[in-house]
């Protein structure tokens, strides 16, 4: 609940923006050229500093003038009086930087805000600034060094700039978190697990029907296990996903993914396995003397067009392992007909390249761990959540559209075609 403070300030502000909206009055400011000369010796970026600091003295002093009318002026339709002036702040460019701001009081000998002053020593441009210039990897300890542009600026201390990224973060994870999904529409959903600092981190990445890409959400376990996944897809749908639409689902090869996808979406879903992930666990099964010949097999049969040219040459493969090494053939039986739901579906090459692997979360987490790199030691509670979140959210600003986004039209009619047949299979041998 906002304190009493609070609210008088945010009616300050109403009543500033009402003002000018309504009133317009102006707002001179005059340097003259000699002053203008001393500042340029440090730089334009100083002038401006400097210029930008006397500007809202003004803006303070025009809207007191508003509220109170000029100094030592009898005025009938004053609403307060001036009551001297106080030291107060603003923040510019991320940090603190002290005024003196001016004092009003109303015939109830009430504190009359200031609007302005109000607008002007928000934490909002503050909180921004300490999460954007940390996600670009300035760590804490650094922080004021590199942003204090005021000899006399503050705020920008370790511990502060640390509290300060606490708060911005937990509000980063909230909003991600609960961010509604209602209006979005996906032709594939991309869930991964990624072991990261001890702990395994699950994440859904939906790519729209325009090619763009979105972070749906992630969930925090010890393991990739059902539970987890389950609990992720669960709150997915209660902010708006809508699993009945047939949609191709992209996983690893880990059984709790499957299970956990086949339980919400049920027959709606198509499951795509990762084949990076599939060629990768039938070549650690190998020695390497073999794994130089099994590899472009895999390849090569992973990259043919027409579903039964790809079948046939891993069926052969899958023979001839069978005679090397048993446990290799059985990993690559193993979910082989899911690894080829891109080939049924007949996607174009280009399109295909994006869908036939969880490669986006892997990318998307190559981000993260760039976010991450300058957190020295990781706390218990939210801290690796909080961290996570937010390399989410840099990673999701510089997504661009999926490879082949225009084959999409023709994905989505194949999709739902193959969709159909299956049910309608389903439906007879029932």
């Amino acid at each position: 609940m906002p304190k009493r403070y609070q609210i008088a300030g945010q009616k300050a502000v109403r009543e500033f923006r009402t003002l000018a909206a309504q009133q317009n009055p102006l707002v001179q400011l005059t340097l003259p050229l000699a002053e203008i000369v001393a500042l340029l010796q440090e730089g334009v970026g100083h002038l401006l500093r400097q210029a930008g600091l006397q500007l809202m003295l003004l803006i303070m002093e025009e809207e007191a003038r508003q509220l109170a009318g000029d100094r030592h002026q009898p005025d009938a339709d004053r609403r307060a009086w001036r009551w001297g002036t106080e030291k107060g702040f603003c923040v510019v460019d991320g940090q603190k930087v002290p005024i003196d701001r001016v004092r009003l009081r109303t015939p109830q000998k009430r504190e009359q805000r200031l609007g302005s002053y109000e607008l002007f020593r928000r934490n909002a441009p503050l909180d921004k600034a300490v999460w954007e210039k940390l996600m670009l990897g300035l760590s804490t300890r650094n922080y004021g060094a590199a942003v204090k542009q005021f000899a006399d600026a503050y705020g920008v201390e370790k511990s502060v700039v640390s509290e300060r990224f606490i708060q911005v973060s937990r509000a980063k994870v909230k909003a991600l978190l609960e961010r509604s999904l209602k209006d979005l529409r996906f032709c594939a959903i991309v869930i991964d697990g990624t072991p990261y600092k001890g702990r395994h981190m699950i994440v859904a990445v939906g790519i729209g029907q325009d090619g763009t890409k979105t972070v749906l959400g992630f969930r925090e376990g010890a393991t990739e296990n059902a539970t987890v996944v389950s609990e992720l897809l669960e709150d997915m749908a209660r902010r708006g996903l809508d699993f009945t639409q047939p949609c191709l689902y992209a996983l690893d090869g880990a059984k709790a993914l499957h299970t956990a996808v086949r339980r919400h979406a049920g027959e709606a879903a198509l499951i795509q396995r990762c084949q990076l992930h599939k060629k990768r666990n039938v070549l650690d099964h190998l020695a390497e003397e073999h794994q130089g010949w099994v590899e472009p097999k895999l390849n090569e049969a992973y990259a043919m067009f027409e579903y039964a040219d790809a079948r046939k040459a891993l069926d052969r493969l899958h023979r001839e392992l069978a005679e090397l090494n048993p446990s290799a053939a059985r990993s690559l039986a193993e979910g082989l007909e899911e690894t080829l739901t891109v080939h049924r579906l007949r996607v174009p090459t280009l399109l295909r390249k994006t869908l036939a692997s969880t490669n986006v979360i892997e990318s998307t987490f190559s981000v993260v761990e760039t976010v991450c790199r300058n957190v020295k030691r990781w706390r218990q509670g939210d801290q690796l959540e909080r961290w996570i979140a937010s390399g989410l959210l840099v990673a999701e600003r510089k997504f661009r559209r999926v490879r082949g986004y225009r084959e999409i039209p023709q994905f989505l009619n194949s999709l739902s075609q193959l969709s159909q047949k299956g049910v309608a299979k389903r439906a007879g041998a029932a």
